[in-house]
């Protein structure tokens, strides 16, 4: 049993031992987990056995036997962790630019008339551009290098960040300043005390948004001008007819977006201890 105090309130909760059944094994989310995974994986292995795709589908098996090969081989000078670490540290660069400016813009823009009046216009003119359309553009202004590249996944990520931090502030129910007045606050603690707390979960959200985008631009970006990254590892497996080069590099852009998610999430529970989380939903 643990005990937690919220204001003058004390919150006590009890983790009860519920007695072992066959149902309640079916209906455990991490069971339901392992059987979707492992029925994906059968009939993904099925799919290409049978050639249901003819033989662009390579096996699970072939995919990781690629995969462990490329770890030890190298591909224009790098292994498979090398080319991953290019693509991550893209991402890193152009995701954290994109954020310092898009967060802060976004809650200056929420919380100040003139400056969204200033801004607005302009974002919403550019808002609706694909990243990927900035790509030809990308490349007149800053050649094939990684200048270009990271500008991409600035371009790209700089949306959702700003809006999410707009919206954020924009959303908060306005009882929640009221209360701040009525206990003597002045507008210093209406945005200290209400309006970063409350839109920190819309921010984060945000951030996680722009990380899937931010994968899918540098996908697009290596797919046209690169030596190095994923993109370019799935462009050689389709250039060679290697379904299973192909595949893999889709696995581990997956696979290292999600952990980048995770790594995110985890810093919203950092720093969002307040977030929470209605169990069954």
């Amino acid at each position: 049993m643990t005990t937690g105090t919220i204001a003058n309130e004390i919150v006590k909760s009890v983790r009860e031992r519920k007695e072992f059944s066959l149902l309640a094994v079916i209906r455990n989310e991490y069971f339901l987990y392992l059987v979707s995974s492992v029925l994906f994986v059968l009939i993904w292995h099925w799919a290409a056995a049978e050639q249901v795709l003819g033989k662009s589908l390579a096996t699970p098996y072939a995919v990781a036997k690629e995969l462990a090969r490329l770890m030890t081989i190298k591909l224009a000078g790098l292994t498979l962790l090398g080319h991953i670490w290019a693509s991550t540290q893209r991402i890193l660069i152009g995701f954290v630019l994109a954020s310092v400016v898009a967060v802060p813009l976004g809650l200056f823009m929420a919380l100040n008339r003139t400056v969204n009046a200033i801004v607005k216009p302009v974002f919403d003119l550019f808002k609706p551009m694909p990243p990927i359309a900035w790509i030809s553009i990308a490349i007149l202004w800053f050649g094939i290098g990684e200048a270009s590249k990271v500008f991409i996944i600035v371009i790209g990520t700089f949306v959702p960040c700003l809006l999410n931090a707009y919206n954020g502030i924009r959303l908060i129910e306005p009882e929640l300043y009221d209360v701040v007045r009525s206990l003597g606050g002045n507008r210093k603690d209406e945005i200290l005390q209400v309006s970063f707390p409350a839109a920190f979960p819309a921010i984060f959200a945000g951030l996680q948004i722009s990380l899937s985008i931010a994968w899918t631009c540098v996908l697009a970006a290596e797919l046209v001008s690169a030596r190095s990254g994923l993109g370019w590892i799935i462009v050689q497996g389709m250039k060679l007819t290697k379904p299973e080069l192909v595949i893999g590099g889709m696995l581990i852009i997956a696979l290292v977006a999600w952990l980048t998610t995770l790594a995110v999430s985890g810093l919203e529970r950092l720093l969002c201890p307040w977030k929470r989380h209605i169990e069954g939903l």
